[in-house]
């Protein structure tokens, strides 16, 4: 399979996934985002289009952090502990077309253990 099928259908996963979550001001959808180089999360109001809070790889205090489970598990402490102080308590997981296994799987555990829900 080449690569720019693979890409098509990965975007066809994230559109039918957006088709059924709806992230809101009191519950914002969590996406995160794995590269080759980085992981990129971002907790979003799709009401106003605003993007409340974020966390990546390439903040200084995560810099050293590579794309894998420890990688994740670092973010997602960060962004559990971002989202908590900002007074969230439920969430819309969005994993972007990826399967909830792996990375994706390590990254919403830590988010769970920072005592918010999905």
């Amino acid at each position: 399979m080449n690569l720019g099928k693979k890409r098509e259908l990965l975007q066809k996963r994230r559109w039918r996934i957006r088709k059924k979550i709806v992230g809101t001001q009191n519950r914002p959808r969590l996406t995160v985002r794995f590269t080759n180089k980085n992981i990129h999360a971002q907790c979003i109001d799709d009401e106003s289009s605003n993007t409340l809070l974020s966390a990546s790889t390439n903040e200084k205090e995560l810099k050293s952090s590579l794309p894998n489970l420890s990688g994740s598990e670092k973010v997602g402490a960060v962004i559990g502990k971002r989202l908590k102080d900002a007074g969230y308590k439920t969430l819309v997981f969005d994993r972007s077309g990826r399967k909830y296994h792996g990375c994706v799987k390590v990254f919403a555990d830590t988010v769970r253990k920072a005592g918010l829900e999905f």
